[in-house]
């Protein structure tokens, strides 16, 4: 047997105990932000939010805090992977033309934001 055979990362129950508080804190704090009427932020928030606890989440819970080089490698390919889904998807969202002929709806947000009118 060899002297490395456990290369586990053992997390303390302090820790555990840690994040489970941090998680309950910002679900909480993602509950008393949908009672605030944040305006247009409301949904930044929540997915600001959203994206500390799942990252929590996957860093502690999971171990990818302390798993090897090709394990991170593959995590990051994968969020990179869903940043560009996700900006693909918004981009068709943003250019999107209804039956009627109608620039629907954020391109009428942005064109009158930017105060080209048409």
């Amino acid at each position: 047997m060899s002297e490395h055979e456990h290369t586990e990362h053992i997390v303390s129950p302090g820790m555990y105990l840690a994040i489970i508080t941090t998680l309950l804190i910002l679900t909480g704090l993602t509950v008393g932000a949908a009672f605030v009427n944040l305006g247009r932020f409301n949904i930044a928030v929540a997915l600001l939010i959203a994206t500390v606890k799942a990252t929590l989440v996957v860093l502690i819970f999971m171990h990818a805090k302390y798993a090897p080089e090709r394990t991170k490698l593959v995590i990051i390919a994968g969020i990179f992977w869903l940043a560009l889904l996700l900006f693909m998807t918004l981009s068709d969202y943003a250019s999107r033309v209804d039956y009627r002929g109608v620039r629907y709806p954020m391109t009428q947000i942005i064109s009158h934001t930017l105060g080209n009118r048409g």
